[in-house]
C-alpha cells in the first residue's frame, strides 16, 4: 500500500469515526418535536460523507470526483452548522464531545477544501 492510499484510508477511517460519533449524539438529544427534528437532519448530513467520499475515490472522472468531494464539503459544512446549533441551544448537557465534533468538523472541512483546490489546479493542467 503506497503513502496516497494510506491517506485515502486514514481519511475514509476518519470520517466513518465522525459518523459514529454523530450517530451516538443524535441518540443523546432530547426526545422533543426540536430534538427530533435536529437528530433527524444531523444524522443525514453527518454520516453522508464517509460513504460520498467512498464515491469520490472510485470517480469516473477528475470532474465527477470534484463533483463528489465538493457533496462531501456541503454535507460536512451543514453538519457543523447543526452542531453549533446544538450547542448555542444548549440542547446537550456534556458539550465536551459537541466540542470536539465542531472542531473535527472544522478539520474535515479544511482537508476537503484543500483537496478541491488541488483537484480543480490538476484539472486545469490536464
Amino acid at each position: 500500500m503506497g503513502p496516497t492510499e494510506k491517506k485515502d484510508l486514514d481519511l475514509e477511517d476518519r470520517l466513518i469515526d465522525f459518523a459514529v460519533k454523530i450517530i451516538n449524539l443524535t441518540e443523546s438529544l432530547p426526545k422533543s418535536k426540536t430534538g427530533n427534528h435536529i437528530a433527524g437532519q444531523l444524522v443525514r448530513c453527518g454520516t453522508s460523507p464517509a460513504p460520498n467520499y467512498g464515491e469520490a475515490k472510485d470517480a469516473e472522472s477528475l470532474a465527477d470526483f470534484i463533483h463528489k468531494m465538493k457533496i462531501c464539503l456541503k454535507e460536512l459544512r451543514e453538519t457543523r452548522v447543526w452542531l453549533i446549533m446544538i450547542k448555542k441551544a444548549k440542547l446537550i448537557k456534556d458539550s465536551k464531545e459537541l466540542d470536539y465534533l465542531i472542531d473535527e468538523s472544522n478539520q474535515l472541512i479544511s482537508i476537503f477544501v484543500t483537496s478541491i483546490k488541488t483537484a480543480k489546479l490538476n484539472k486545469r493542467k490536464a
